[in-house]
């Protein structure tokens, strides 16, 4: 097993990477290629959403009572149980709210991550561009992060008598776009280190979970800023799923309306979306490297 390993990492090691004049024509080369596959792309994300709920008796509606039990469990037992709604008010849409957006990005990167192993039959029979397999993955994801986000506007609207007029509202489009960009870069790359790298899955798995506890969803930001001093807080906040999520919580938590965000929060999620689009295309040219042996190494 270790000489396995060893070999995938002098393998990997070898790789050449693309020279840096050529990136802009190689990137739309490869958007042009999922575009004119779109059709396929459509079946891989039916076929992942499919898969999901094989023979089950409720099929989609899992889709639906999930996040239903999610958001009751954060209103019983956290916010009323355990008195969080003391310190945060409104927890359950708080805490459910950065968590429906959190899901999105720990889903793309999950799924996208072992995209490309779990199709190994298909990539070995069947030529189609490697970057469809972690585009399904988002595809997928972006399908359940509807859902849930219709669960959320319900409980927003039941809860506090919702303002459809809210300027904040605005927020919640950078904020998702923020974690579309970062978790697609992080699927793509990941995707082709997990082919060489099989531990890379699990290193995953913990991943994600730091990120989530390093992120104000189960806390406030106020509650680090008050904490923290003055660079660790900056280093904190410059987190673009820190940013992401505080967008969210502006865009449906109501009843924080006077808490303290980040200065400046909107510049602070454009200029994290455009550093996300630099690092989109530098994973997807590394993507776009490895990939010559996927068929190989799978």
């Amino acid at each position: 097993m270790s000489n396995i390993v060893s070999e995938r990492f002098e393998r990997l090691r070898q790789e050449r990477m693309a020279p840096a004049g050529r990136p802009a024509t190689a990137v739309l080369g490869s958007i042009k290629e999922v575009i004119a596959h779109r059709q396929l792309l459509d079946l891989l994300i039916r076929r992942d959403l499919k898969s999901r709920y094989k023979d089950s008796a409720l099929g989609f509606a899992w889709t639906l009572i999930r996040p239903l039990v999610q958001l009751a469990i954060y209103y019983f037992v956290l916010g009323q149980i355990l008195g969080a709604s003391r310190n945060i008010p409104e927890f359950a849409i708080y805490v459910f709210s950065g968590l429906t957006l959190y899901g999105l990005f720990s889903e793309i990167v999950a799924s996208g991550t072992a995209s490309i192993v779990s199709n190994g039959g298909l990539i070995k029979k069947v030529y189609l561009p490697r970057e469809i397999y972690p585009l399904a993955s988002v595809g997928a994801a972006l399908f359940n992060f509807v859902v849930q986000l219709v669960v959320l506007l319900a409980a927003a609207v039941l809860q506090s008598g919702f303002d459809w007029l809210r300027p904040d509202l605005l927020y919640f489009f950078p904020a998702t776009l923020v974690i579309l960009i970062w978790a697609t870069a992080l699927a793509l790359l990941l995707a082709a280190a997990n082919v060489y790298l099989r531990d890379m899955q699990y290193l995953v798995e913990v991943l994600v979970l730091l990120l989530m506890w390093g992120s104000p969803i189960v806390y406030s930001w106020q509650m680090v800023s008050n904490a923290a001093n003055t660079w660790l807080l900056n280093l904190y906040t410059a987190n673009p799923i820190t940013l992401a999520v505080l967008g969210i919580h502006r865009a449906f938590w109501t009843a924080g309306n006077d808490a303290q965000y980040p200065s400046h929060l909107l510049l602070r999620l454009g200029i994290a979306a455009v550093v996300g689009l630099v690092a989109l295309v530098v994973c997807q040219r590394v993507f776009a490297k490895l990939q010559g042996n996927f068929a190989q190494e799978i």
